[in-house]
This record gives structure tokens, sequence and C-alpha cells, in this order.
């Protein structure tokens, strides 16, 4: 992995670099934008840029890479490599765009730096990031040989359903009439759009249908917008232009925060429209007549926003040994229990299995309650929707407690 002169350089340097990886993020995404401007238009995610969670993430992926090859030099973080190099697969990112990143990553450093970057520093971090690319590249080679598709694939809405009052269900055929290809319950697929602009943005959004379906189904939910984050293009487009008889771009589905098979106690808790790929999941163990104990949490705002909601609890109700607990802040007599999410009076036995997907604040609330009722860290797995900032954090920890 990283040479022993380069894990040295990186460790002293570490802590400098980390306290200045927000302004070499902003500068590098600012030069890169610059010189490809094409890239904001059509690959980036103009909304994460616009509300920096996109910087933020990039800035914990560095700093989580580069803290554990100095903290375990012959171990590599597969784990988190595989979370990126899906997304860079569902948005089909190429072996030639990793030299343009380091061109102007590496001169952000400088800029940000100044003389502290000595050409053996220099060396060093240009170690780390080839060490990580290098990782992400042969990972997204395998991605998209297992996938069996080259690229973006045009598919045809075929029905659409109004789920609440912000969320629609869009269920599509291939638009050729051609196969539709196997996934696994939790995958995601990305859909490209060509906005008024001129603009093709592209979003991710979780399968919706259990594998085996003839269809490629997904909800999308209207992100309104507030004064921190602007509106939901992509979602907004899809809820105001997409009917049926109209053609989208999909990728071939990735991600994973996928179901294993196991008889293992499974706990699948969302909150909002982190519902999306616990649908499919339901669906695939009724459907397999799962024995296993399923205990199933979801929090919302109410019962009237709750998407899937009557599917949540049948999927539920067909389970063998299964129980569906639901929290609503708004209107939860006789619908659910009121609050927000609590697992204290949840019955979560010896070796369970969690899956986890919703904002990142229920996340960690419902990943610390698990971790007291003493369900394994390895055991409890979890889906992002859009840059992981919980990696981000957790980053920016390990390189203060370093320093």
């Amino acid at each position: 992995m990283l040479s022993e002169q380069s894990a040295a350089t990186v460790r002293a340097t570490l802590p400098a670099v980390g306290a200045a990886i927000g302004d070499i993020t902003e500068r590098f995404y600012g030069r890169l934008f610059a010189a490809r401007p094409e890239l904001l238009r059509d690959l980036f995610n103009r909304g994460n840029q616009a509300a920096g969670t996109q910087k933020q993430a990039l800035a914990g992926s560095i700093a989580a890479f580069a803290t554990h090859l100095v903290d375990n030099p012959e171990q590599r973080p597969d784990l988190m490599l595989r979370r990126i190099a899906h997304k860079h697969a569902s948005l089909g990112i190429r072996p030639e765009q990793y030299p343009i990143v380091h061109e102007h990553l590496f001169a952000a450093i400088a800029e940000v730096l100044g003389e502290a970057v000595t050409e053996e520093v220099a060396a060093a971090w240009t170690e780390v990031y080839w060490l990580m690319a290098n990782a992400l590249i042969a990972i997204e080679r395998t991605l998209y040989a297992q996938s069996g598709e080259d690229g973006a694939r045009e598919w045809k809405v075929v029905e659409r359903i109004d789920e609440t009052a912000d969320v629609a269900t869009f269920r599509l055929r291939p638009a050729d009439d051609g196969p539709v290809p196997a996934y696994r319950a939790g995958q995601y697929v990305s859909v490209g759009v060509r906005l008024a602009d001129g603009a093709r943005q592209i979003r991710q959004y979780s399968l919706t249908a259990a594998p085996g379906s003839p269809v490629r189904q997904f909800a999308v939910k209207r992100v309104p917008g507030d004064a921190l984050m602007p509106e939901g293009e992509v979602s907004n487009h899809l809820h105001a232009q997409v009917r049926v008889g109209d053609v989208l771009e999909l990728s071939a589905p990735y991600g994973d925060l996928v179901l294993e098979d196991t008889d293992a106690p499974l706990l699948l808790a969302s909150a909002g429209i982190g519902v999306t790929p616990m649908i499919a999941m339901l669906e695939q163990l009724s459907l397999g007549e799962h024995a296993g104990r399923v205990t199933v949490v979801h929090a919302d705002r109410s019962p009237a926003a709750h998407a899937r909601r009557g599917d949540h609890a049948a999927y539920a109700a067909k389970l063998a040994d299964g129980e569906a607990v639901f929290f609503y802040e708004e209107d939860a007599e006789g619908a659910g229990r009121p609050g927000l999410v609590d697992l204290g009076a949840v019955e979560v036995g010896p070796g369970t299995v969690a899956y986890l997907c919703g904002p990142l604040p229920f996340m960690r609330v419902v990943r610390e309650q698990l971790l007291r009722k003493a369900v394994a860290a390895a055991d409890i797995h979890y889906e992002v929707f859009g840059p992981d900032l919980w990696l981000a954090k957790d980053a920016g920890a390990d390189v203060a407690a370093a320093a």
C-alpha cells in the first residue's frame, strides 16, 4: 500500500491538510468547473454544489482514506471505496477523468498550502491520490463488467402513481423492448434528464420493486428548497414534466446496501423517502417466505406523508415473524406511535442485522440506539441519499484526533 517514506510524510502533514481541506476542495471545484464547465452542467449535481455538500463529502473521503492508510498501512478501506465506486459507476465515471481531477486538486493544494507543499509532500499526497484513484478504477471496472450495460439506456414511462402530495412513483420499461436486467433489493439507478436550460442533470433513486420485476420502478420526492438548500432540479422536473409515454435515461442498477440471504433477525429502519429501498427488501422477503424475525421501523412527518404506507404495512404483515412500528410527528393517533423514532420499546434480538436509510440525523440516532442494544457495529448497514456527509463528519473527527 502506501510506501513507508510517504506514510511518514502524510502522517506529519495530515493535520495541516485536514485543517485546510475545506478551502482546498472549494478551490478545486472552482478550478475544475472553470476549465471544464460541461462537468458541472452534465455530470455533477448542481444542487449539491450550491449547498456545499459535495465539497464536504470530497474532503471527507480524502481525509478518511489518508487517515486509514497511515493507521492501517497493510489494509485498504474497501467498504468506503465500494460505496464511492458504486456511485461513480452509476454516473458513468471513466478512468480518463481521474487525471483531470488530479490536475486541479493538486493545483488547489499548492494554492492553499503554498510553500508547505515541498516536493516530498507533493509526492506523498500524489501517492495517496493514485492509490485511491486506481482502487476505485479497478472496482468500477468490475462493476461495469458485472452490469452488462455500457452507459445510460432509454426507458419509457408506462405508469405514474402519485403516492402522496410530494412523492410520485414511476414505472418504466426499456424503450427498445429489450430485456430488463436483474438487480438486488436495495440498489438504485441513476436517472438523467435534460432541463430547460439545456443541462443534463443526474440523480439516483432506489428501485422500489422486488428483484424479478418486469419494470424499473422508483419513487421521487419533490424537494421544495429553502434558505439553506436549493429546490431539487431533477425531482421537481420529474414531478412537473414527466408523464406516461415520456422517455428517461437510466443507468444499470448499482449500490452496496443490498439484502443478504441470512437467517439472522433483520431490522429495516427508514425515515421519509428513505422508505424506498426498504419496500423492495420487504417485498422480496415476503415473496421468498422468509421465516426469520423481521422488525420494520419507519419515521415520518405524518401518515399522509408516509409514501407506500399501505405496502409497507402489508409486506410486513405477510412475513411469518414480522412487526411494523411507525413513528409520526403529527396525527399519530390510530396510525402509529407519536414523536421521533425510539427503539427503547422495540424488541431487537441478539445477532440482528440492521439496514438504515433516511436523513443523516435519523440514521445516527438509530445507530446509537442499536449499539446500546448490543447490535454489532459491523451488522449496521446504511444508505445515504446524496453526498455521504456521515463519512465527512467521521473523517473530520479522526483528523482532529490525530492533530
